[in-house]
């Protein structure tokens, strides 16, 4: 199959909102060429003050979205969207497109991703990555076209909670699992089961595969392509969503039905013009709102459910 690569030039300033309208577009399949803080992020990423000429050489001022459409879909379809997106919010920007085979879409990326730390106990390590020496729990990922390699704000920030808030023992619900990262990470951390589930079978199937290269499989690491409410039954002790504002909305009209009395929302990708929405309908699905954590823009809002009968 071979895909179409649309590149979407911003400016820096823009690039959270850009970012947000490019993951309504395509869920999966994108990357952003970012280099403002290139020196930081090599210390902080690689420990290195040694940079690659080239990379020095990037404009520090732009950033460029890599969207990838597959022959199935209409590219065209996808410019004109962002294109009216961008007039309505006034981001400026420039688009161009070119042709891609698979192998190239499936590697071009993954020079981006590297070995990420996530708050005190946790190492996303890419699958291609060498294995470093280090006390932290290794999440060993290969996301493929699926969402989630932990290196966006909103997966980090659905990490550090999922550090912090999930116990030994508990039951985890992960809604729109994509590759499967947050549900790994919760069984690293001492979930005694985590249950994915998403409409999308491509990151069903990478979700499931990133499960066993971290040994974990079915009964305590359990995939389900499909809708939420067709596919799930019972109550959970944490329910994970990192979706998007809208989606979030709408799933706090039932999200109840899946959680235990005292359990735990924690929801993410919600980018900062809407958290005050996303707020207002967890507090209306009778939530109390016990902490948030912002990074870049991005907010994730761990919440407790007040109702229902415990079970």
């Amino acid at each position: 199959m071979d895909w179409t690569e649309i590149f979407v030039k911003v400016n820096i300033s823009d690039i959270d909102t850009a970012s947000d309208i490019c993951t309504m577009t395509v869920p999966y399949g994108f990357y952003v060429e970012d280099y403002s803080n290139l020196e930081n992020e090599a210390q902080e990423i690689a420990h290195i003050d040694l940079i690659d000429k080239d990379l020095i050489a990037k404009p520090r001022d732009k950033a460029i979205i890599h969207i990838y459409i597959d022959s199935e879909n209409n590219p065209n379809d996808a410019v004109d969207f962002i294109k009216y997106q961008f007039e309505t919010q006034k981001i400026d920007c420039e688009i161009s497109t070119g042709n891609i085979s698979e192998q190239d879409w499936a590697n071009n990326w993954k020079k981006y991703f590297k070995p990420t730390e996530i708050g005190d106990k946790l190492l996303i390590l890419p699958e291609w990555e060498e294995k470093p020496d280090t006390n932290r729990k290794i999440l060993t990922i290969d996301p493929g076209a699926a969402f989630g390699t932990g290196t966006h704000s909103t997966t980090k920030l659905c990490l550090t909670a999922i550090e912090k808030y999930v116990e030994k023992g508990n039951q985890v619900l992960d809604i729109g699992t994509g590759s499967g990262i947050l549900s790994i990470a919760s069984l690293l951390v001492g979930a005694k089961s985590s249950l994915g589930v998403d409409i999308d079978k491509l990151a069903v199937k990478t979700a499931i595969e990133n499960g066993k290269k971290n040994g974990f499989c079915e009964p305590e690491y359990k995939i389900l392509c499909g809708d939420l409410a067709e596919k799930v039954t019972g109550k959970f002790d944490v329910c994970i969503a990192n979706i998007v504002a809208d989606v979030i909305i709408r799933l706090c009209e039932n999200i109840a039905d899946f959680i235990k009395k005292d359990g735990l929302f924690i929801t993410s990708g919600i980018i900062d013009s809407r958290v005050d929405e996303v707020k207002a309908a967890i507090i209306n699905a009778d939530f109390k709102i016990v902490e948030t954590y912002n990074e870049k823009g991005w907010y994730c809002i761990v919440s407790k459910y007040n109702g229902g009968n415990l079970c």
